[in-house]
């Protein structure tokens, strides 16, 4: 591993808005070569297309597949509108350096990505047992990528040309830019920066980033150099003059710390509100009160940097990751984030702000490059199923202002809304009409992360600016948050009013409490965009655990159902709502599940899989289960702590609870439900949740059986049975562009 060059300061940040625009930078001098059909991944497609060389070689985890949802393609794409020749390592073999060398060597630099999904969830289930499949592989087969596959690629990329420049992006990445929490080795690991040979990390949705980067690399800038572009990370050997370095802890005390009382101690170490008052007030000394001044400059967020517990502390002291975790969230608002820092054995992880989000205008130039949208020809007729899930499918905005806990949308892609124009998603709907192989008139989706926050947003621009809560609908929906959908609506109409489009569905998440909020919307979307059957997902019925994943109460969710099932009598359609919940979340006891499995009975639902809380990493859920303490609040030592589900006994329970028809868990079941003082509910009557003896001993038909779903609905079990597939994707890591999240 090449030992890591300590930056030094070049300048700071540049103001709350983008220096340039994605389609405003001069285009490199490779732009004579045009667009290629796909993006070669071998010297023969160079050759073919009068290369002699690449200017950016990306390394993958997935298939290329030449479609906006995949993160490698639409970042290949647009640096290629920028005039840079961009090839594609797809899936190389990690034990073999020179499969890193099949491009030959980059002219600029590498570009390295797990894929659209973190490898270790791509890899392991919630119980940390291996899966069978990999949708991102031609014909689904496991084992195509290592395991951190963004540290073994780098690895091998730095191997295969030492002097070359590495930049780090993708999901995985994104979420490990800082200390974080290792599921799967149940430990604190250090940022990915100190674990990778990688010159900088970009983190999020990185078109803005990548494009000012490489832009820059081409003009000779060395990348040690650039240390001022938003959303990125990198390491520095210390803090550079012109910043205001605040203790994240005197910001946001977890506990007792003493006040500083030396008047001539530094202002890099001084409490935040010690440093705001001196900076505005100063003793008179003839009448010895204090006059106020002007703030002062260095008081700017541009020039503040906020320094978290180190590695080492935040990894020994829970509480102090906790609060770690906490202000990383308080941070994520591009217009007014600072820059954080933690230190790791001696050297610092400097992240800068998040990007500005694209403007629409920036996003139609993104999704607009000349995608073939289909698998590159080298896989042939192979089977990539995470592209047959979204083939037809179109994606309308980026972002998710919901804040659920466990979900990474809001760490990777950011809570304010990007969205496309309708013109620009029209189009999409007619290319894929008239150019995707196997068309049949039906668009399998017209979504997002969550498929109703189209062109939703605060009310006011310095309003939103200037908030540093963490969702716009929790507790309640903000009353500066517009919830007007009509624009949503006419989009809906145009799409499935297109000649040879029969059928245009919604089956991205919905997020049913700001739906009820525009009743026309609830009634188009069921009259016409529902393909038999609904989902959405309450999580939970809860108030613990609802309020530890920022999630309503299951009351929206009756509100829905309520103006569901109308409406879809009115159009003489049968369809049903399918609800997903989660077990084992940060904040469930025992009494909780319980809960839930009545509620599941008494509603006529069971699932055939169920999805266990998977902690993915730096995700507040995630901090909740480590720690055993609620970041949503401050955090010192004497917080309440968080109930946490964590051996694999309550795990199977918790489980148990969901799949309460389920014969093979009624053992624990019975145990349990004794424990807890509720035999009544062990027995033949109504109101029993399961029998007293197993299906075997007295001929009760196992639940397990083929239709075995109760109330004849069929729409119901085959929806339930990929609960799985929809809970997993809660991670935010199934297939959208630059790693984002599809379902909710």
């Amino acid at each position: 591993m090449r030992a890591q060059p300590a930056i030094e300061s070049t300048a700071v940040l540049a103001p709350n808005q983008p220096k340039t625009k994605l389609f405003d930078y001069p285009k490199y001098w490779a732009e004579c070569f045009g667009s290629a059909p796909f993006l070669p991944m071998s010297r023969a497609e160079m050759d073919e297309l009068g290369w002699d060389s690449c200017d950016i070689i990306i390394v993958t985890g997935d298939a290329y597949v030449d479609h906006p949802s995949f993160g490698m393609a639409i970042i290949g794409r647009l640096l290629e509108n920028q005039g840079f020749r961009v090839g594609i390592i797809a899936q190389p073999d990690w034990n073999d350096v020179d499969a890193f060398r099949t491009l030959g060597e980059p002219n600029l630099f590498f570009g390295v990505a797990a894929g659209n999904m973190d490898s270790m969830i791509n890899r392991y289930t919630a119980d940390r047992k291996p899966r069978s499949d990999d949708a991102y592989t031609p014909g689904g087969k496991s084992g195509a990528r290592p395991d951190r596959c963004s540290m073994i690629y780098t690895t091998k990329c730095r191997e295969a040309y030492p002097e070359k420049p590495i930049v780090l992006g993708g999901i995985e990445a994104s979420l490990r830019r800082i200390a974080h929490y290792d599921y799967w080795q149940d430990k604190v690991r250090r940022s990915m920066l100190l674990d990778c040979p990688a010159d900088i990390l970009l983190y999020g949705n990185a078109e803005r980033a990548i494009a000012e980067v490489a832009h820059r690399l081409s003009r000779g800038e060395h990348i040690s150099r650039i240390d001022n572009v938003r959303g990125t990370g990198f390491i520095r050997s210390s803090t550079p003059k012109g910043y205001l370095e605040i203790d994240s802890t005197r910001v946001d005390r977890p506990g007792r710390i003493d006040r500083i009382v030396n008047p001539y101690v530094n202002t890099q170490e001084m409490d935040e509100c010690e440093v705001e008052r001196r900076n505005t007030e100063q003793l008179d000394p003839n009448a010895g009160v204090a006059v106020k001044f002007m703030p002062h400059p260095m008081r700017d967020r541009d020039t503040t940097v906020l320094r978290l517990p180190s590695f080492e502390k935040v990894r020994n002291d829970k509480v102090l990751y906790a609060h770690a975790n906490r202000v990383l969230h308080l941070e994520t608002n591009p217009g007014n984030a600072r820059a954080l820092v933690q230190k790791h054995d001696g050297r610092d992880v400097w992240l800068n702000p998040p990007a500005i989000p694209l403007s629409t205008e920036e996003m139609d130039h993104a999704f607009g490059m000349p995608f073939a949208r289909v698998p590159h020809p080298s896989y042939g007729d192979a089977n990539i199923p995470a592209y047959e899930m979204i083939r037809f499918s179109v994606n309308i905005m980026r972002g998710c202002f919901g804040g659920c806990t466990f979900c990474s949308i809001t760490e990777h892609e950011g809570r304010i809304i990007q969205n496309r124009s309708h013109e620009s998603i029209i189009n999409e709907v007619k290319e894929i009409r008239d150019k995707v192989p196997g068309f049949t008139g039906v668009i399998s989706d017209l979504g997002g992360p969550t498929a109703n926050m189209y062109r939703l947003a605060c009310k006011s621009e310095e309003i939103e600016r200037a908030c540093r809560k963490p969702s716009c609908v929790y507790p309640g929906i903000c009353d500066n948050l517009n919830t007007d959908h009509s624009a949503l609506r006419e989009l809906y109409k145009d799409a499935r009013e297109l000649p040879g489009v029969k059928k245009v569905l919604v089956a991205s998440g919905l997020r049913y409490d700001l739906a009820i909020k525009d009743k026309e919307y609830v009634r188009d979307l069921v009259t016409h965009h529902v393909g038999g059957y609904l989902k959405i997902a309450p999580e939970h019925t809860e108030g613990g655990p609802l309020g530890k994943m920022m999630k309503p109460g299951i009351g929206a969710y009756d509100e829905f159902k309520a103006l569901f099932e109308k409406y879809s009598k009115e159009a003489n359609k049968e369809q049903y709502l399918i609800p997903y919940f989660i077990a084992a979340h940060p904040g469930t006891s025992d009494e909780d599940m319980l809960n839930l499995a009545l509620w599941l009975k008494g509603n006529g639902f069971r699932a055939d899989q169920v999805q266990a809380f998977y902690p993915s990493p730096m995700a507040t859920a995630t901090a909740m289960y480590y720690t055993d303490k609620n970041p949503l609040r401050k955090v010192n030592y004497k917080s309440d702590e968080v109930a946490i589900v964590k051996s694999p006994e309550q795990r199977k329970l918790h489980k148990a609870f969901l799949r309460w028809h389920d014969s093979n868990g009624w053992p624990i079941l019975r145990e349990s439900l004794q424990a807890m003082g509720r035999a009544d509910l062990i027995g033949d009557g109504p109101k029993c949740l399961i029998p007293w003896t197993q299906p075997e001993q007295d001929g009760y038909r196992s639940a397990r059986r083929k239709n075995s779903t109760p109330s004849g609905s069929k729409h119901k079990r085959v929806a339930a049975s990929k609960g799985k597939t929809i809970l997993t994707q809660h991670t935010g890591l199934p297939p959208r562009a630059g790693g984002a999240s599809k379902k909710r």
